[in-house]
């Protein structure tokens, strides 16, 4: 270990092995990739209506909202009316598309991150506030089923993206150093 004067105060640094950073390096690009994927497979669920999530009859190329099933359905919460309000309109739905298929290239890809990480934090943020885990009833009086008032899946996901962003994830298995070598990204930091 290493000791660190810093002024007035002294600190231990830890010091990792190569074994043990590779092993972080992948486990994080791991990370990454299923990340970024789950991003795109929402989109391409959305937008062709693969099954799932989404019927055929109810994708995006068919006519579809991929918005509208999902905030019609909010009832709780202080933003439910302005929500529903946002449910279907062609500005929600291409925002939240080129949100699901952006943040799932660049995370993908390892390119873009930091961006990413402020753009999926975003979307998470709202679509949390769209859940309102903090009732524990709907309004018709039925459990909403949230596990946990403050921390679900959206948290999780969105401190993800902010972990692979803080941690350059995009180095190991992508093109994050390539990207971060480009000049119009070396002259502005914010978007590797």
């Amino acid at each position: 270990m290493a000791t660190i004067d810093r002024g007035q105060r002294e600190t231990t640094g830890v010091r990792h092995n190569t074994k043990e950073a590779h092993t972080g390096a992948v486990s994080l690009a791991v990370l990454r990739i299923t990340t970024g994927l789950l991003f795109l497979w929402a989109f391409a669920d959305k937008t062709f209506g693969l099954g799932y999530a989404t019927t055929t009859q109810n994708a995006w190329l068919n006519g579809g909202s991929p918005t509208k099933g999902f905030l019609s359905r909010v009832d709780v919460g202080p933003f439910a009316e302005t929500l529903h309000s946002w449910a279907g309109t062609w500005w929600a739905d291409w925002l939240f598309m080129a949100g699901l298929f952006g943040i799932g290239v660049a995370v993908t890809l390892g390119i873009g991150l930091r961006l990413s990480a402020i753009a999926g934090t975003i979307m998470m943020a709202l679509m949390w506030v769209a859940e309102w885990p903090l009732d524990r009833t709907t309004a018709a009086g039925e459990p909403t089923m949230s596990t946990n008032p403050l921390i679900e899946y959206h948290v999780i996901y969105a401190l993800v993206l902010i972990a692979l962003a803080m941690t350059a994830a995009g180095k190991t298995f992508g093109l994050g150093e390539r990207w971060a070598r480009l000049p119009l990204v070396e002259h502005h930091k914010w978007l590797r």
